[in-house]
């Protein structure tokens, strides 16, 4: 490792550092955005319990908005329903807004990496390549060595950056899938809180499904 490292020269080593940075993203994405820890299938069906069975109180709204990213947004809408329909729609999409944001945190910056890694890649392949274009003009082309050694470092540099990047795209990509799918499922159980506590529907997840 050591030896592919140090034959791809200096712009490894940034590659490197996007490498650490992306995996650590990744890694902390994939704990942060599981959909049962966002948006838990039982939670509309116990709120709707409390509501039912008039225990709904401070403790209970505390508890809820502490439970979960979804649990903050049924609790902000709980916490407007005095307020009529519209008032409590707008707080739980304002909530639910920035909810949302908070689950893409860092995408951007994986988003970056992904972007960056081959250019720098690139970048390596450069400098490589004056090396060799050097070496030649310097010495000939018989110097095997100097010359390999200009090739490595174009070819390693390349290498490492499609590594970093390809993996990086992948789970930016995925990432975002997963939120757009787990906004939906969020919009879903806030709407049909409003509907319910309004009167505007049946209660329709007393057994925790989703519409």
């Amino acid at each position: 490792m050591l030896e592919f490292i140090k034959a791809g020269g200096l712009v490894m080593y940034p590659i490197i550092l996007c490498s650490v940075i992306a995996l650590a993203i990744i890694v902390e994405r994939l704990w942060v955005l599981r959909v049962n820890r966002i948006s838990p299938r039982n939670l509309m069906a116990r709120v709707w319990g409390w509501v039912k069975n008039s225990q709904l109180d401070g403790k209970k709204v505390k508890e809820l908005r502490d439970s979960s990213p979804l649990g903050r947004v049924l609790a902000t809408g709980l916490l407007n329903a005095k307020h009529g329909r519209d008032i409590m729609k707008e707080a739980v999409i304002d909530t639910a807004t920035h909810e949302i944001h908070e689950m893409g945190r860092f995408l951007n910056l994986l988003g970056t990496i992904a972007a960056i890694a081959p250019l720098m890649g690139l970048l390596g392949t450069v400098f490589g390549m004056i090396k060799v274009f050097n070496a030649i003009v310097l010495q000939g082309a018989g110097n095997a060595a100097v010359l390999a050694g200009g090739i490595s470092e174009a070819l390693y540099t390349t290498a490492a950056g499609l590594v970093v990047a390809i993996p990086a795209l992948f789970f930016h990509r995925f990432f975002c899938r997963r939120i757009d799918e787990i906004s939906v499922l969020m919009e879903q159980d806030a709407i049909k809180l409003v509907d319910v506590i309004h009167g505007d529907r049946e209660n329709e997840s007393a057994d925790g499904g989703k519409s």
